[in-house]
């Protein structure tokens, strides 16, 4: 596969040189310039074309929420995860709401933090599991008629409905793999289209829409 682009915007100059240094170790990552505000984001993610932006939830007087609905907008290709020192339940639901595919903590290491990165640009993502189930709670609370999710499941093969409930049943790629007798490839591509059928960013929001349309977890 090809190198993954990764944009760092954070205005904690020391934090992020020092993070942009540690990732560059990584051989299949290509850490470009770090962005320490929106401004300056915007204009890397249009001219240097990342893949994954990983972002602060402020930015001097900016909004880390609002910088993910512009960056959202203009590139809708870029993957984000967002690295930062809050906490808030609140802000991580409206965050994977506004289409951030990851949530890590600056407390967490760099070595999770390239795994993250390697997932989004995957069309995977991550939620500390400690607040993985009350963050699915409260994106259930808010959810359409279990008709929608119903009709917008229709557009799915046998398949690829199968890979999404190994989702909804917690398995990882590898898992999903293994009990569908797959190559790890193939679950991948399978993964992939039932997201771009979904208008989905992350597996994390699949399978919200899978709960809401009344898939449960087996077993």
């Amino acid at each position: 596969m090809q190198p993954i682009r990764v944009l760092i915007v954070d205005d904690h100059a020391l934090f992020a040189e020092a993070l942009s240094a540690r990732l560059q170790r990584e051989h299949d990552l290509v850490i470009l310039p770090v962005a320490a505000d929106v401004r300056r984001a915007l204009a890397l993610a249009a001219t240097e074309r990342p893949r994954v932006l990983v972002l602060d939830m402020t930015l001097g007087a900016e909004s880390g929420l609002d910088v993910l609905d512009r960056v959202r907008t203009s590139h809708p290709d870029v993957r984000v995860v967002v690295l930062t020192a809050t906490d808030d339940l609140d802000t991580l639901v409206q965050a994977v709401r506004r289409g951030a595919v990851g949530w890590l903590s600056k407390t967490e290491s760099a070595d999770l933090v390239a795994r993250v990165i390697r997932s989004a640009a995957r069309q995977g993502g991550w939620v500390p599991p400690d607040v993985l189930g009350e963050v699915l709670r409260r994106l259930l609370s808010g959810a359409p008629e279990p008709d929608g999710g119903a009709r917008l499941l229709a557009a799915l093969t046998p398949r690829e409905r199968e890979v999404l409930q190994c989702m909804v049943d917690g398995l990882g790629r590898a898992e999903i793999a293994e009990r569908l007798g797959l190559s790890a490839n193939t679950v991948r591509t399978h993964t992939q289209n039932l997201l771009a059928k979904l208008d989905l960013h992350s597996a994390l929001e699949a399978i919200t829409l899978a709960m809401r349309a009344g898939m449960r977890p087996r077993g």
